[in-house]
Order: C-alpha cells, then structure tokens, then sequence
C-alpha cells in the first residue's frame, strides 16, 4: 500500500519559513536549498517548505498543518503560552472542541498551525 511521505507547505520567503518552523518545532532541516526546505518528521516522512507555488499564496493561506499532543488539554494550553511568549501569532485561542482542546496559529504566510490533543 502506497501512503503520503511529503507534505508541502507554499511559502514566500524560504529563509524566513525556515525560521519559523525550525524554532516552533524545535527541529533542525534536513537540507536547505533556495527553493525547497524539508524536515524529517518521522523516519522517511518529509515536512516540507517550497516557494515553487508562493504566487497561490496571493488569496490567503493554503494549508493547516497539524501538531497532535500526548498530555490532553495541559500539553495543548502548555504549548500556547511558550507560543505566545515566542510572538507565535494565534488565530484561534484555544478551546474545547469536538476532539478535544485545539487553538490555531499562523506562519509568517498565513499557514494555519493547529494545535490538538493525540486522537
């Protein structure tokens, strides 16, 4: 069975998004071009940042990326005010929903960030 191992995120400034995401997931890149910047996010599972696409990013955001905690709404609210002391900008502020405690931030693109416990 074939499963996705690259998931894109479109971004306008490759050094700036390297940035971001480095510091918000506490992770260095794989490698570093001008164009594309991937992250190993699990053993042969590629998080990637591409400006190939940055002129779709002209009508606003075009992905969620989704970080899942172990901890429930402890971990989720935890990892809100490490985010806001970072200048994180948040969207949504967390609260309760259906699967859980949630809050969404932004990239510097406008890439939503959503924050949930483990399902």
């Amino acid at each position: 069975m074939t499963r996705p191992n690259l998931f894109l995120i479109d971004v306008t400034d490759i050094d700036r998004s390297t940035a971001f995401y480095a510091d918000l997931f506490e992770m260095e890149p794989v490698i570093r071009t001008p164009r594309y910047v991937p992250f190993e996010v699990a053993p042969g599972v590629l998080f990637a940042l591409w400006t190939g696409r940055s002129d779709r990013l002209a009508g606003g955001a075009t992905g969620e990326v989704g970080l899942m905690l172990p901890g429930g709404t402890a971990a989720v609210d935890r990892i809100h005010q490490e985010w806001l002391a970072r200048g994180v900008e948040i969207i949504t502020p967390p609260h309760d929903d259906v699967f859980g405690r949630t809050f969404v931030a932004a990239d510097p693109d406008g890439n939503l960030v959503r924050v949930s416990p483990v399902d």
